[in-house]
């Protein structure tokens, strides 16, 4: 991250900015110092890695050792943590990053231009995303969440009234409101279809074929998940996007399908780059899977899809401050472009590269194969419980790291109590309106572990 820090810089009295300012920062600075929006006097300063304390404080990492890794996580070893993808213990490297990032802002914030160094961190994130997942870094527009970005996306798309929008009836709260919020707005019809009857049983021919009839001739954009946290049914979204592009190549470029994808619960468990997928649109919280800050998140989108987007909130980007202050339309990256604007968790946002580092260090063939090889553990034993019901699919190829079951003669509330209370097994029940009982097998997670949940569950019978 060297050649993206904030330089060093100081202000002589009268505000006039030191040889230390890069050319970015000087151009935007001195703009924005002339609208008088900068206070004289302002400085800006390099805050590139942690204090000696948290680094004295963070545990040495052997990236070949799963016990090393499970040792950069804080969270308490009396339970098996099944479900610490939702809200994330963040893994030393990231809370050295948080607490470093938060106690410059605490004790000096001017350091940072008074949010200025944004700029050059948010870029220095966007660089470190779009090496994980195989893209540019202009492609990426950085959010607080999910929701944020599905929020973002399915109000920002170019679409008119009359024109159509197919979703499932599996998706999350999320999609849903946003999909409704925009029909409600402005005429945009949403289609709900369902794409399995019988999740554990269900097979790719069956969910590319139903998204395929679902789709007319005035439909604009699929909005579909990776992996469906309902129930573990993990779409095979590259055949999704090959029989979708079928149909585009029979239509003209404004016409053409977009395939946009909530991956929250596939980003980081499976190990795949945009083009592996192949959809138009991703949308992802970023403090889940890759256990990195929460409150961060991401949308992708290829070149052509932001073309058909429309920003939402304002973006304070430097196109965005550029286009103002010479009163013309900004022109810039549509990664920058779509960017809510505003002050955000900055340490929280800016200590998201320390996460993805702390991923590929350790191998992001070895996470997946790490996430899958328990997951096959637990479906196996739990699909040999005479009163268990898995919902999930047995099949790689159909699931990823989410499992659901359901349990004869208990709601999952019970049996997610039962687990906590008298084994110390941290599960969780779906928010939705056919619950299950939810496992996340994760880099927390050991395989022993797995044993334990499995040795639970039968003691419910």
């Amino acid at each position: 991250m060297t050649d993206r820090n904030v330089q060093a810089t100081s202000c002589d009295e009268r505000g006039t900015a030191g040889n230390g300012v890069d050319r970015r920062g000087l151009l935007l600075g001195g703009a924005l110092a002339g609208a008088g929006l900068l206070s004289a006097g302002c400085s800006s300063a390099t805050a590139d890695t942690p204090t000696r304390e948290a680094r004295a404080q963070t545990p040495r990492l052997n990236p070949r050792s799963w016990e090393s890794v499970r040792a950069q996580f804080p969270l308490t070893r009396r339970y098996a943590h099944f479900s610490a993808f939702m809200l994330a213990s963040h893994p030393a490297p990231v809370t050295a990053a948080i607490k470093h990032f938060r106690d410059g802002l605490d004790t000096h914030p001017q350091q940072y231009g008074l949010g200025m160094a944004d700029f050059q961190y948010s870029d220095a994130v966007r660089k470190a995303l779009a090496g994980y997942i195989g893209a540019k870094p202009e492609e990426i527009a950085l959010t607080d969440s999910t929701t944020m970005g599905i929020g973002l996306v399915y109000r920002g798309l170019r679409l008119r009234a009359g024109d159509e929008v197919v979703t499932t009836e599996h998706e999350f709260y999320s999609t849903h409101e946003s999909l409704r919020l925009r029909a409600q707005a402005d005429g945009v019809v949403v289609r709900t279809i369902k794409l399995y009857d019988a999740p554990a049983a269900v097979s790719a021919d069956e969910l590319v074929s139903r998204i395929r009839a679902a789709i007319t001739s005035r439909t604009r954009a699929v909005a579909v998940s990776w992996v469906y946290s309902s129930t573990g049914v993990k779409l095979p979204v590259k055949q999704v996007a090959a029989a979708i592009a079928e149909i585009n190549a029979r239509r003209d470029e404004a016409d053409r399908v977009l395939l946009c994808v909530d991956g929250v619960h596939g980003f980081a468990a499976e190990n795949a780059t945009m083009q592996d997928l192949g959809c138009d649109f991703f949308m992802t919280g970023t403090h889940k899977w890759l256990f990195g800050p929460r409150g961060t998140g991401f949308v992708w989108g290829r070149p052509e899809a932001w073309a058909r987007f429309q920003p939402v909130v304002p973006s304070f980007s430097m196109p965005a401050f550029t286009g103002w202050l010479t009163d013309q339309p900004p022109k810039g990256a549509p990664g920058d472009l779509a960017t809510p604007g505003g002050y955000h968790s900055f340490e929280h946002r800016w200590a998201l590269a320390k996460a993805v580092e702390f991923h590929r260090s350790i191998g992001l063939d070895r996470i997946a194969a790490r996430v899958r090889s328990q997951a096959d553990q637990l479906k196996e034993g739990l699909a040999g419980l005479a009163h268990v019901r898995l919902v999930t699919p047995r099949s790689a190829e159909l699931s990823a790291g989410i499992i659901c079951c359901a349990v004869q003669g208990l709601e999952p509330e019970a049996v997610v109590q039962k687990l906590a209370a008298e084994h110390r097994i941290s599960a969780a029940e779906t928010p939705y309106r056919e619950s299950f009982v939810r496992f996340g097998p994760s880099i927390v997670t050991s395989p022993q572990e797995v044993e334990r949940a499995i040795r639970a569950m039968a003691a419910l019978a």
